[in-house]
């Protein structure tokens, strides 16, 4: 039985990553609420894809401690597969396999009971808007279809808290709409708690209810827009005007940077 929906989605307390000397996340205390959408903020290297592999129980905390739907990552790991979907950055479809090949090797993965499996699949498909190319080979696809085809991968077994380590990045502005056009059906539906990352502001600022910002591993600030807005004294200043405030870069640097950083990364994801 899963927990209760009072249950917060995730909360860690002084959660911490060292490789080393290095600290890579900082001392990260959050709490995330079922049902919400939790936008993650901070430029590369800030933390943010170690904080979601901490928090999926890919990577060990090396201090603190964080449990995501009730169970404790360190000590349920297993327990908290079976409750949540993770989408990396990383490409995680198999070029070589069809898309319905891809959600079958999925769905064994989940345990999906046989009885129910190509039905699922096929729901999967069409929800997405995959149906006709189902039995194509994934190295065919666009890349705003592979993304929604990994999407549909970590879906399949209807978690109740799905990560998306920057879901439309590298995605052209239609590509990008049609994939968060099926994530707001997703929530709709299943009323998924979201925690992603993004470097696309209007992405956050239009999708998330709370936004968190990493600096150097560290959580600088927490809240909606509004409350960003009012720690910063700024009441009318943009999320681009109080990510550069909150990690102590000029806008102009941080569009720069970011610019930069969605480029080299659409070259290498999609090639």
């Amino acid at each position: 039985m899963l927990p209760s929906s009072t249950i917060p989605a995730l909360s860690t307390q002084g959660l911490t990553r060292r490789f080393g000397a290095h600290v890579v996340v900082d001392d990260v205390s959050l709490v995330v609420a079922d049902g919400e959408v939790f936008g993650l903020l901070g430029r590369n290297g800030a933390g943010k894809s170690t904080l979601i592999k901490m928090l999926t129980t890919l990577l060990p905390a090396s201090s603190g401690s964080a449990s995501v739907a009730g169970f404790d990552v360190a000590r349920q790991a297993a327990r908290i597969r079976q409750v949540i979907g993770y989408v990396p950055q990383a490409l995680s479809a198999d070029g070589e396999l069809t898309g319905y090949e891809n959600l079958l090797v999925f769905a064994r993965l989940y345990a999906i009971p046989r009885a129910v499996r190509s039905q699922r699949i096929a729901e999967a498909l069409e929800f997405m808007g995959l149906s006709e190319a189902a039995h194509k080979l994934v190295a065919t696809y666009s890349g705003g279809m592979i993304r929604r085809l990994e999407i549909a991968q970590s879906m399949l077994h209807q978690p109740r808290l799905l990560f998306l380590d920057e879901p439309t990045v590298g995605l052209d502005p239609v590509a990008r709409d049609t994939v968060w056009q099926h994530i707001k059906q997703l929530r709709a539906r299943f009323h998924t708690t979201i925690f992603m990352t993004t470097h696309y502001m209007e992405e956050a600022q239009e999708f998330c209810s709370r936004i968190g910002i990493l600096r150097a591993g560290k959580l600088v600030a927490c809240g909606t827009l509004e409350e960003l807005r009012a720690g910063s004294g700024r009441a009318g200043a943009t999320l681009d005007e109080l990510f550069a405030l909150y990690t102590g870069e000029s806008l102009e640097a941080a569009g720069a940077y970011n610019d930069t950083a969605n480029a080299r990364r659409a070259g290498q994801r999609l090639g």
